[in-house]
């Protein structure tokens, strides 16, 4: 009898036991990914029978509340060769309704811009980062709340009132009144003046500019990241540039033939840039040295094409890449290109349409520039700049007339790229586009 009682005793202690072993297994069953956001949390009553002294606390992270109705909006993944970023716009604030994979804010890197987006679809509740702040991938930027009960308590919430301050009594404002400072009235006496000696020469300070008309910005991390690239290319490549001239009347009267047949077929525009790549593709096939690389003590070739195209944006500069330029025709060179200058500039491309390249091109002249010398992009050994076409004379034949000129420009790495590799290139450039038939006849 006395060990009948005894089990029915012991059972509900080792069932109660049982319980809070599995309850604690189970609410650490859920692992948190860095750059994801969580969305599931233990409820409540899981998380009391926690023991206080647990190792698995270790690894936890609150990404809800304890009954399940907010969410965290976390710093995505940001790619393979990015660490960190700059916290550099919210786009919602507390109070502000959101729908699933809305943007709430902006992260800027050292190469593209990245959207932190709504997991969930609620109400902001808090925002618990700062603009300018330095985020990794998993650092928590938001709290938003599921539920209409959030928006009311963030609508609902009022600032403190500022409490009047007391009015003083008549009595004594009376008093302040009477108390007033009394003018010295002794008069000042003159002293009496020595002529003293005019300076030969006076010394003037430069009149500087106030302040309160300069502004002062830091520089965004794609800005800086563009001025240490450009000057670790001065400092490494022995940059020389060569140019030339090109008459394009022909690609000109090539595109005007047969853009509306083009437009048609195709669903792009033609332009003169799938002439230009086509021309580089054909002049490193021509000199393959130029397409080359240094590497340590060795020198790689490429046997494959890739073009970068630069591509100026609101931000900075950015330079998508065409692959495999050496096996497209002129409309697949088009389409890339108009793909890649949309993502650009609506800053949504990434980073690996940006990575790699073996040569690339600079299209000054849609701005205006008549002539430059543009920096190689590293790692990179060349970089072809072209210009504005302007109407000049000149000799055809025997008579003067005027031609749609356009000055072009090869800046190249001298360690390794002789002045004839150069000339031989832009000379192949020159050829192509004065007379793109040669495209069609392999000459």
């Amino acid at each position: 009898m006395a060990s009948s009682i005894a089990r029915l005793v012991r059972r509900p202690v080792a069932t109660l036991f049982m319980v809070r072993g599995y309850r604690h297994v189970r609410t650490f069953s859920q692992h948190i990914i860095p750059g994801f956001p969580t969305r599931v949390k233990p409820s409540g009553d899981r998380v009391q029978f926690l023991q206080s002294d647990s190792p698995y606390r270790v690894f936890s992270r609150s990404f809800a509340s304890d009954n399940g109705d907010v969410v965290d909006a976390v710093v995505p993944f940001m790619g393979e060769s990015i660490t960190d970023g700059t916290l550099a716009t919210f786009f919602k604030k507390p109070g502000d309704r959101v729908k699933a994979d809305e943007p709430i804010a902006q992260i800027e890197t050292d190469k593209v811009t990245i959207d932190v987006t709504s997991p969930e679809a609620g109400i902001i509740e808090k925002i618990v980062a700062k603009e300018g702040d330095t985020v990794v991938p998993g650092t928590k930027v938001a709290i938003i709340s599921k539920s209409a009960a959030g928006a009311s308590e963030v609508a609902t919430e009022e600032k403190p009132k500022e409490t009047p301050k007391p009015s003083s009594p008549p009595a004594e404002k009376e008093k302040v009144e009477k108390v007033q400072p009394k003018a010295e009235a002794a008069p000042l006496k003159e002293k009496l003046k020595t002529p003293t000696p005019t300076p030969k020469a006076t010394v003037t300070e430069p009149v500087l500019p106030p302040k309160d008309r300069e502004k002062r910005v830091p520089m965004t991390r794609l800005r800086r990241r563009i001025a240490t690239r450009l000057k670790d290319s001065q400092n490494t490549f022995a940059m020389l540039t060569t140019f030339n001239e090109v008459d394009m009347t022909n690609l000109m009267k090539l595109r005007s033939e047969y853009k509306d047949a083009f437009l048609e077929k195709h669903g792009v525009k033609l332009g003169l840039m799938s002439g230009f790549v086509k021309a580089a593709v054909s002049g490193l096939q021509d000199q393959p040295i130029i397409n080359a690389v240094i590497d340590g003590d060795d020198i790689i070739y490429r046997e494959y094409v890739d073009i970068s195209i630069a591509v100026g944006t609101p931000k900075g500069l950015v330079v998508p890449v065409i692959r495999n330029a050496e096996k497209m025709n002129f409309a697949h060179i088009e389409k890339g290109i108009n793909t890649l200058a949309k993502k650009a500039t609506e800053g949504t491309i990434s980073i690996d349409e940006m990575a790699g390249g073996t040569f690339t091109i600079s299209n000054g002249g849609v701005y205006g520039s008549l002539l430059s010398t543009p920096i190689i992009n590293p790692p990179q050994s060349a970089i072809l700049g072209m210009h504005s076409i302007v109407q000049r004379p000149m000799v055809v034949g025997k008579e003067i007339l005027p031609r749609p000129m356009m000055y072009i420009a090869l800046t190249y790495d001298h360690r390794l790229i002789d002045g004839r590799e150069a000339v031989f290139f832009l000379r192949r450039i020159k050829d192509v586009v004065e007379d793109p038939r040669r495209l069609l006849l392999d000459l």
